[in-house]
C-alpha cells in the first residue's frame, strides 16, 4: 500500500524560495513515475514536475522552468520540491502523486494512482 506525505508548504514572499518534501513508503518498485502537481482556487490540477525512472525523464511545466527543480533522496524515499523565485501565481495546494511501475509520463493527473493528502503553499 502506497503512502505519500507532504510537509513544507507555507507561506512566502514573491522572489523568495520554499522545499517541499514527499515522504513515500509502501513499495519496492524500481520503475516508477513520481511527482508534483498543484491546484489552485477554481483551476485544473496540473503536473508541475514528474519524473518517470522507467525512461529517465523529468518533465517540467513552461510556467516553472528555471525555478523549480525536482530531487529524490532514494535512501530516505523522499521527493523534493525546490521553488525559487516564487510567484504569486504559485500560489496552490500542492500535491504528491506516484504512480508505478508503469507510467505514460505524468504530465497529466490521471497518469497518478497514488496521492498525498497537500501542502498549501501560499505567496504574496
Amino acid at each position: 500500500h502506497v503512502q505519500l506525505v507532504e510537509s513544507g508548504g507555507g507561506s512566502a514572499l514573491a522572489g523568495g524560495s520554499l522545499r517541499l518534501s514527499c515522504v513515500a513508503s509502501g513499495y519496492t518498485s524500481d520503475s516508477y513515475c513520481m511527482g508534483w502537481l498543484r491546484q489552485a482556487p477554481g483551476k485544473e490540477r496540473e503536473a508541475v514536475v514528474a519524473h518517470y525512472t522507467g525512461t529517465a525523464t523529468t518533465y517540467v511545466a513552461d510556467s516553472v522552468k528555471g525555478r523549480f527543480a525536482i530531487s529524490e533522496d532514494n535512501a530516505k524515499n523522499v521527493l523534493y520540491l525546490q521553488m525559487n523565485s516564487l510567484k504569486p501565481e504559485d500560489t496552490a495546494m500542492y500535491y504528491c502523486a506516484a504512480q508505478l511501475p508503469y507510467c505514460s509520463g505524468g504530465r497529466e493527473q490521471h497518469d497518478y494512482a497514488y496521492w498525498g493528502p497537500g501542502t498549501q503553499v501560499t505567496v504574496s
